[in-house]
């Protein structure tokens, strides 16, 4: 188990990890001992979790696969890594870091379209709110857009609940432009717990 080699790698307890994460303990020991599976658990436990111990939460996801190439968390779980990210490391040390990996090429490359759009308004839109230059290293991906609108999942559930296109058109009036310029409908990158 990952969780367990990290720990052993850096001579921490799973008490240690619990205290400076803020997860409860039983859910460490449930993780470690492989009882709960890391891909079931919550993004803010995965995130807190990987936090403490100095990696990301697709690294924790991917070694924790036999096929670690073949993983891909689901986009809301992705979607949600990068506002804790954000949130964490503050806006421009998140946009310095994520040029500095060229993790936006790295996702485009791997024809994971979704996550390297989001990544890629990600940056744009934090870039526009603090007044910095654009940067033009992914021009040609932002010529790129999803076929069609993808709305995020409470809005997806609310929607096939009621029946009722306001609540997709109220979504889309309200996105952020940045993200709303791939097809993909997001208006809260900041109210991460």
């Amino acid at each position: 188990m990952i969780i367990n080699e990290l720990l052993q790698k850096e001579n921490m307890s799973r008490y240690r990890l619990s205290k400076e994460s803020g997860v409860a303990m039983t859910t460490i020991t449930d993780i470690c001992s492989g009882k709960a599976e890391l891909d079931k658990c919550m993004a803010g436990t995965l995130y807190k979790i990987a936090r403490v111990l100095g990696v990301t939460v697709d690294s924790l996801l991917e070694n924790n696969k036999e096929r670690a190439d073949d993983y891909r968390c689901s986009f809301e779980t992705f979607k949600s890594n990068i506002c804790h990210q954000v949130k964490d490391l503050g806006d421009i040390d998140f946009i310095i870091e994520t040029l500095e990996a060229d993790e936006i090429r790295k996702l485009y490359d791997r024809q994971w379209y979704r996550e390297s759009l989001y990544l890629l308004a990600m940056i744009d839109y934090l870039s526009r709110i603090n007044s910095l230059p654009i940067c033009t290293n992914y021009n040609d991906i932002r010529s790129q857009k999803l076929e069609k609108p993808h709305f995020p999942a409470g809005i997806e559930v609310s929607y096939a609940a009621t029946g009722d296109e306001s609540i997709k058109n109220k979504a889309m009036e309200n996105a952020i432009p940045e993200f709303m310029r791939f097809n993909i409908v997001e208006s809260e990158v900041r109210n991460v717990c």
